[in-house]
């Protein structure tokens, strides 16, 4: 088992940097808040997880082309995290 709370402070932590020194809409803070919705998704705490998981798709739709495979692992981890919930039809919709 890992120490998710451990991984979770280290993810805001580059977060917190990235935005610091970047554009908020560059694909490096996406995958600063996918990484934290994968903390929070391990940790169980799955609302937490689908918000990260749409602020990285919200930058990664403004940032990448429609079809690049990061913006359809976005649309997986969202899809992912309303199966976790429970939410069957709105994770189909992700899928």
């Amino acid at each position: 088992m890992g120490d998710y709370p451990k991984a979770l402070s280290s993810y805001e932590q580059a977060l917190k940097i990235k935005l610091q020194s970047l554009p908020p809409n560059h694909p490096s803070v996406a995958s600063s808040y996918n990484n934290i919705g994968n903390a929070y998704s391990d940790m169980g705490d799955y609302p937490k997880a689908l918000s990260s998981y749409e602020q990285a798709l919200k930058i990664r739709e403004q940032s990448l082309p429609p079809n690049h495979p990061d913006v359809a692992s976005s649309y997986n981890n969202i899809g992912a995290a309303y199966s976790d919930m429970g939410d069957y039809p709105k994770a189909l919709s992700s899928y």
